[in-house]
């Protein structure tokens, strides 16, 4: 063990500085800025969708079934254009704070339209062009963080090396700022044009089918099974466990797939399909919720240690929403080899738990509706729409944990048990 820390402890800056990479934060932060819209679109749905008969029913009487039809086309169905935006954006504020972003993030939105292929709609002999929703959705999520990433770091370039047309002084500086995105707009503009038509000579015909094709599919396969999130989940908590922020260096890297396939599932869902997708990013943040740290202080609060005890019963309320840094920085879990095997391991069983009850049907298959963070116990899981997945949450944590944390933790509690009594002897 010795040498597993020392190893870590000359890894760590590596991990430290993967963790803080520009672009991985930009990804990351540009994901959670669409948790508003995505939230709003899973709340349609679920209403949608919802099962108690009553309350679609009344939703049709009341006619808010198209408005909610539209919230969903709206939001997850156009996940993409908010990403593209974001993308840019934040990275433009990352290596210019003086710089809002918003110029580079119209660009950006500008030029993932430039290389989206218009379709026509044919009524009554007459042809309208119109924009597919196909690429603006969950397809075409990697065309937006590719292109985002792109124009920003292009819109960077031509900023730091002064091409642009500088007004003289005393002009307002919102006609100022104007005139100093012209020529980023025009040479990022001009090529993705040509971008646009390079690729209609491809046998793919756009640059978004490209991608999917040779990149996102690809990247599905890789990431997006059961074994790709054991992985992810193993190598987040060994980081944790040697004080490295785990959620930061991993998380970012796998969020963009595993929200793509939730946003399938919520499509599926709208449509009136079964949603096809066991696992996502919504899956993972159900099954592991609070690290299964929740067990750990169930424990404590009938520990034999004072110092156990008290830790649990001033744990407890934070714990029941999920907020689980009291345990973890007081118990303490990093680095605390007595209780590492099931700090490490837990989160993995319980996925592989979930995994298992959904694909043989005792759970019903999430729909991948996202939610915000705090949410007590059982109302984490609510949002995905099935009895089935609060009581696999509520058996996680309630039983499965407690268990699985059991013969370490008592271990652990006896020690400090005896430490105790011999100090006060």
């Amino acid at each position: 063990m010795k040498k597993m820390q020392s190893f870590f402890d000359r890894l760590s800056p590596t991990l430290n500085k993967i963790g803080s990479n520009r672009y991985l934060l930009t990804i990351m932060e540009s994901m959670m800025a669409t948790l508003g819209p995505i939230i709003l679109g899973s709340l349609a749905v679920l209403l949608l969708v919802f099962p108690v008969k009553a309350v679609p029913k009344a939703l049709t009487a009341w006619g808010f079934t198209p408005i909610l039809t539209a919230v969903n086309t709206f939001t997850v169905g156009a996940l993409a254009l908010y990403i593209v935006f974001l993308m840019a954006r934040n990275l433009v504020g990352s290596f210019m704070p003086e710089d809002n972003g918003s110029a580079a993030g119209i660009i950006a939105l500008m030029s993932f339209l430039f290389v989206t292929p218009m379709g026509n709609i044919v009524t009554k002999k007459v042809t309208t062009s119109a924009l597919p929703s196909t690429w603006l959705g969950s397809q075409g999520v990697f065309s937006a963080m590719i292109i985002g990433l792109v124009v920003g770091r292009l819109y960077v370039y031509i900023r730091q090396h002064n091409w642009t047309i500088k007004m003289p002084n005393g002009v307002p500086p919102m006609v100022s700022n104007a005139f100093a995105a012209l020529i980023p707009t025009v040479v990022i503009g001009f090529l993705f044009i040509l971008i646009a038509r390079l690729f209609a000579f491809t046998p793919y015909g756009n640059m978004h089918q490209f991608i999917y094709s040779v990149i996102q599919i690809p990247l599905r396969g890789i990431g997006g099974s059961i074994w790709a999130m054991i992985l992810v989940s193993l190598l987040m908590q060994l980081l944790w466990f040697f004080g490295i922020h785990g959620t930061n260096v991993i998380l970012p890297l796998v969020t963009p797939i595993w929200l793509s396939m939730d946003m399938e599932n919520l499509n599926a869902v709208s449509n009136g399909q079964t949603p096809q997708n066991i696992i996502g990013l919504a899956f993972f943040n159900v099954v592991t919720w609070s690290g299964l740290a929740l067990g750990l202080v169930l424990l404590m609060m009938f520990a034999k240690s004072k110092q156990y005890k008290e830790l649990g019963r001033l744990s407890i309320v934070p714990a029941l929403f999920g907020i689980t840094e009291p345990v973890i920085f007081g118990a303490p879990l990093v680095l605390n080899f007595d209780l590492a095997i099931p700090f490490i391991f837990n989160n993995t069983i319980a996925l592989i738990i979930a995994y298992v009850v959904t694909k043989i049907g005792l759970v019903g298959t999430f729909i991948g509706a996202q939610t915000v963070f705090g949410l007590p116990l059982g109302f984490f899981a609510g949002v995905e729409g099935k009895i089935s997945i609060i009581v696999m949450q509520l058996v996680i944590q309630l039983i499965v944990s407690p268990l699985l944390w059991y013969p370490w933790f008592k271990r652990a509690d006896m020690k400090a048990y005896r430490a105790e009594k011999s100090n006060e002897g």
